[in-house]
């Protein structure tokens, strides 16, 4: 008897004592009497994710037919009405072991038995403990009582049906548990779906004694998938207090969750329509490496992009134009952007070509094959994708140089409300009743969840996803403004005055980010503003485009 079943045992007793004894067990609704000489039957019963109406009908008939049920009293709660007087035993959570042992023995006596779990028993629950104790193999000659297993809806296909279609294609589950598996398992695993880019559904995601493993597979995942990657977030699927919503893989690093909550994280291909996501199937002729299965011309595989050029990683007018530097130098650079936004805006030199392909570390890693060295000029505070940058260019040997646009927050801070993060500037300025955010759209989740309060005005790229995702998010559209930026002074005096905004949210974006335009209107309104510290420089960053360009011809 291993240590686990010696403990479970004591401080429960065995099946056979606890049954000889005379005794009732505390959860007991009744108590049957198996008839003398009867071959026993045991049901592994699968109920659901938690309401009644997802019970299918052959775990009905099952329950109804038990002389003995056992299970963990929760499961029971959604199925209370297919019971009648059937003996109900209730072991606590923590002793799985004596509930699979208790549901054997009883099966042993001639009982007809339900041993029952939520979601699918035969998925991150019982079925298994069932299966590594019977004493011989189920329905063998030598077998002394029937098994059967009734396949239920699993918590990952419970709140993908909430999400969308998220799971169409091939998928992978993932517990973050780390009481029955080393945390090394949980890492390695995490990376090779990544690596796979396959969609994953995250079980056990965070507790209160397990605070930072899901972070630390989020980060895993952001090494090989993009930060724009589509996931959803379920907690309480089917039951009360039900929550859904669809947001990005660099978003969920800024959420907190629960036991009672999901992640299910998408592949490449996966999008969001509304408020729902899903990933194609393949039916519509995607071609392998294409970003979206509509857009196989732009797969890094089937175009031709130079070799020994000089990689430049933007997402910023000024990354733009350094690129076109040096291009005019006589440079060969591949100008790699983020979005179809990005790719429709992007500058055209003959020296210069143009990379929209998939994002993630995999796809990235074989679009840099042959590149010269790579410029890191991607916004400042974009921290995942410069981190992703760094690895690769460490792992392919590439020389990496980092170009960060200066600080714009002057000496004279009157007006200004330094903060070191959304949350932080959330609370700041759920002090005003009306908020203007002009940070984008990343992190408006996250303000949205710490300021409840406050009715916020955006101004957003003229992007479709991203509009979609305000209004989903509870943006009412007359506080909603799709432009492309930077904009003036005057602009932004005239449309915070007309919408009588009360406080400013901006980033320390610099004078590309139209940081100054946006301090000046709001010292012009006598409003505050509210400003989101930059995260740390990357050690020997350049704040001049001409020092980037001397760097690159000492290669």
């Amino acid at each position: 008897m291993n240590g686990e079943m010696k403990e479970t045992w004591a401080a429960a007793g065995s099946p056979a004592a606890h049954l000889t004894a005379g005794q009732p067990d505390p959860g007991a609704f009744g108590q049957s009497v198996a008839p003398a000489g009867r071959k026993g039957k045991l049901s592994l019963v699968s109920v659901g994710p938690g309401t009644l109406e997802l019970v299918p009908e052959r775990a009905r008939r099952a329950l109804q037919e038990a002389e003995v049920i056992v299970a963990y009293d929760l499961y029971l709660k959604w199925v209370r009405p297919l019971l009648g007087t059937q003996e109900i035993l209730t072991p606590p959570l923590t002793q799985e072991k004596y509930r699979a042992e208790l549901a054997i023995q009883k099966a042993r006596e001639g009982y007809r038995v339900a041993l029952v779990s939520s979601g699918d028993i035969g998925i991150y629950a019982m079925a298994g403990l069932v299966f590594e104790d019977l004493p011989v193999e189920p329905g063998s000659p030598e077998s002394d009582f029937e098994v059967e297993v009734i396949p239920g809806i699993t918590s990952a296909t419970a709140c993908a049906s909430l999400l969308g279609s998220p799971l169409t294609h091939d998928f992978a589950t993932l517990s973050l548990s780390d009481l029955l598996c080393p945390w090394e398992w949980i890492e390695h695993r995490a990376r090779h779906i990544a690596q796979a880019d396959l969609a994953c559904v995250l079980y056990n995601v965070q507790s209160k004694t397990r605070q930072e493993g899901v972070y630390r597979v989020l980060r895993l995942m952001l090494q090989h998938k993009g930060p724009d990657t589509v996931c959803g977030v379920v907690r309480n699927a089917y039951r009360e207090d039900q929550e859904v919503r669809v947001t990005t893989l660099s978003e969920l690093l800024d959420q907190s969750f629960d036991m009672l909550t999901t992640i299910v994280i998408g592949n490449r291909f996966t999008t969001r329509k509304g408020r729902w996501m899903y990933t194609p199937r393949g039916y519509n002729d995607w071609q392998a490496g294409a970003e979206t299965p509509d857009a196989s011309s732009r797969a890094p595989e089937a175009r031709a992009l130079p070799s020994g050029a000089v990689w430049v990683f933007a997402g910023t007018r000024d990354g733009s134009a350094l690129a076109v530097q040096l291009a005019e130098a006589g440079e060969q650079v591949v100008l790699s952007v983020a979005s179809d936004l990005g790719a429709r805006v992007a500058p055209s030199h003959p020296n210069l070509s143009l990379y929209s392909g998939p994002g993630g570390m995999e796809a990235r890693r074989r679009a840099l094959t042959g590149a010269r060295a790579v410029v890191d000029a991607t916004h400042p505070y974009a921290v995942a994708i410069t981190a992703q940058v760094q690895t690769l260019t460490a792992e392919l040997g590439l020389p990496y140089l980092r170009y960060e646009r200066p600080s714009a927050v002057p000496d004279d801070r009157s007006g200004i409300h330094l903060v070191p993060d959304f949350e932080a500037a959330a609370r700041a300025a759920s002090a005003y009743s009306r908020v203007f955010l002009a940070t984008g759209s990343k992190d408006l989740d996250t303000f949205m969840r710490a300021a409840p309060g406050a009715e916020v005005f955006v101004r957003l790229t003229p992007q479709p996803q991203v509009i979609e995702r305000a209004l989903d998010l509870g943006i009412h559209p007359a506080n909603l403004c799709a432009m492309v930026g930077p904009f003036t002074r005057e602009f932004n005096t005239a449309q915070w005055r007309a919408w009588n905004i009360g406080a400013v949210v901006t980033k320390d974006s610099g004078d590309e980010g139209g940081f100054p335009a946006k301090l000046a209107a709001a010292r012009d309104l006598g409003v505050p503003l509210i400003v989101v510290q930059r995260p740390p420089a990357v050690s020997g960053a350049m704040h001049d485009a001409r020092d980037v360009l001397a760097a690159v011809k000492q290669l």
